[in-house]
């Protein structure tokens, strides 16, 4: 199977499975969940960004485009390779099963990873401990400074790497010796967390990929400020030679949305350094990437043609302007690596021509959301009618939109009427059916639905409100949801549309 033939799938993170430790992990969970979609005929698990976390737990502000989250760790997994025991399982809180309490979790789960750590080190075979060897030196382009990184965090509380001593955040030699040395049990635990997951995480992957389902993940085009890349690789960013902060800000221009614009903060590329170099850590970042997925969607792909840059000391995002980036030549270089390529543009918000042309002359996909169709006239691009080729990826909703039901009980009557009307009727399973229905039915290559929407679980399910701080990232299913009623609906209308992949 290939990704661009026709197809279906489910976005669901795995913070959001099942789970008796409080947080969707790579245990048994994942494993059904990879079940229900073989059963019901989908090919394609969308996940979101799968790197550590830090303040507010959002998946797109992490620590390192390269690490995987500890938090995903099983501690089944764990007790089944014999590095916890059957005490330290029954030590755990009993948790919410709805929703992910992030306090709670880390203050419980953190204990027991260190506790694996310090028991593979003294007790786990030769023949892991090889494998632990092997995992480290492959990956220490990366896994090196990640864990340093992280290990200076610990002892740096509430402080970015700006804040941390001069020489150490500025990387002198003398320094970074001084501290790997200090540093060095907690160094390997950081390490053994990342050789964890990795192992967990490709045993899901295979069980995945040998039941025709392929796993579809996110790049972020930017990294967080306080991450490892920008501390390891200061000089492919725009930073402040004095002070370090981020001479150029990350975000979108003032739009019909938000009249000052959307300031993210991130340090912006510095693209003429990066050329210079071949786009080197461009290239890592994929193929470490393409070791966990098999097919990507790039966040804000349009920042490759054009990046809205904010000078530092802004407020909002009012004051910046458009600069050029080197997609085309970014691209070149990453399809000779490559080959074809795994990647699906998030072409979402104004896009311009030259972005168009950009997504279209490496033939990626774009994506669809049926939430933005009724917005506007008959000549709105998201109308399924309106889809001029099947290279696209058509979604109901993602995980920054309301669930379907939420969505149209926002809406007003007028609104709402204009919807039943397009759709000929609301099907007997509700709206979130008839727009399952309509994306199944459309010419795109693929259609994915958040599991929220086949559950027909309202607002106080939406995984993510773009602006708001707090309460994010933290809905959970239930196993019991994925009834076998469901799964027979979910399997008929794929095979309905043409969407199975045998």
């Amino acid at each position: 199977m290939t990704f661009f033939q026709r197809a279906s799938g489910i976005l669901l993170h795995p913070t959001s499975l099942p789970s008796r430790f409080g947080i969707g992990d790579l245990g048994e969970g994942a494993y059904r969940f990879i079940d229900f979609l073989e059963k019901t005929g989908q090919t394609l698990w969308q996940v979101l960004p799968l790197g550590p976390t830090g303040y507010g737990n959002s998946p797109y502000l992490s620590y390192s485009a390269l690490a995987g989250n500890p938090l995903l760790i099983s501690p089944d997994v764990l007790y089944g390779d014999g590095l916890v025991n059957q005490e330290d399982l029954a030590s755990f809180p009993e948790f919410p099963t709805d929703y992910v309490d992030y306090n709670l979790v880390i203050q419980s789960k953190f204990p027991l990873l260190k506790k694996a750590s310090n028991a593979f080190k003294t007790n786990a075979s030769d023949e892991l401990h090889q494998s632990f060897e092997t995992f480290c030196a492959h990956h220490s382009y990366w896994l090196e400074n990640y864990a340093l990184f992280m290990s200076l965090h610990e002892v740096h509380p509430a402080k970015t790497w700006r804040q941390w001593d001069k020489d150490i955040a500025t990387r002198q030699p003398e320094a970074i010796q001084h501290w790997t040395e200090r540093l060095a049990e907690s160094i390997f635990y950081h390490k053994f967390l990342q050789f964890e997951f990795f192992r967990q995480w490709q045993r899901v992957k295979k069980y995945a990929n040998a039941r025709n389902v392929k796993i579809f993940g996110d790049i972020p085009i930017y990294v967080a400020y306080d991450s490892v890349d920008v501390w390891a690789n200061a000089e492919l960013f725009c930073l402040d030679e004095k002070t370090q902060a981020a001479s150029l800000m990350a975000g979108v221009p003032p739009d019909y949305f938000s009249a000052t614009g959307q300031l993210w903060g991130n340090p912006v590329y510095n693209w003429e350094k990066l050329e210079e170099v071949n786009f080197k850590w461009w290239i890592r970042r994929f193929k470490r990437t393409l070791e966990y997925l098999d097919v990507v969607r790039i966040d804000h792909f349009r920042g490759f043609e054009a990046y809205w840059a904010v000078p530092q000391g802004e407020t909002t995002a009012e004051n910046g302007e458009w600069l050029k980036a080197p997609g085309e030549k970014f691209f070149q270089y990453l399809k000779s690596e490559l080959g074809e390529l795994p990647i699906v543009a998030e072409d979402l918000g104004v896009i311009t021509p030259e972005v168009e042309a950009l997504r279209d002359k490496f033939n990626l996909p774009g994506m669809k959301l049926l939430h933005f169709a009724f917005d506007s006239d008959r000549t709105n691009p998201f109308l399924p009618y309106n889809y001029t080729n099947h290279n696209c990826v058509v979604y109901t909703g993602t995980h920054d939109n309301n669930t379907t039901v939420g969505w149209f009980a926002e809406r007003s009557l007028e609104e709402n009427t204009r919807i039943t009307d397009y759709l000929g009727g609301i099907c007997p399973q509700g709206i979130h059916w008839s727009l399952i229905r309509l994306a199944m039915g459309s010419v795109a290559n693929q259609a994915i639905f958040p599991l929220q929407d086949l559950l027909g679980l309202t607002e106080i399910a939406r995984m993510n409100t773009p602006g708001l701080a707090d309460g994010n990232w933290r809905w959970r299913y239930c196993p019991e949801t994925l009834t076998r009623e469901l799964t027979n609906h979910l399997r008929f209308l794929t095979e309905l549309y043409g969407r199975i992949i045998y």
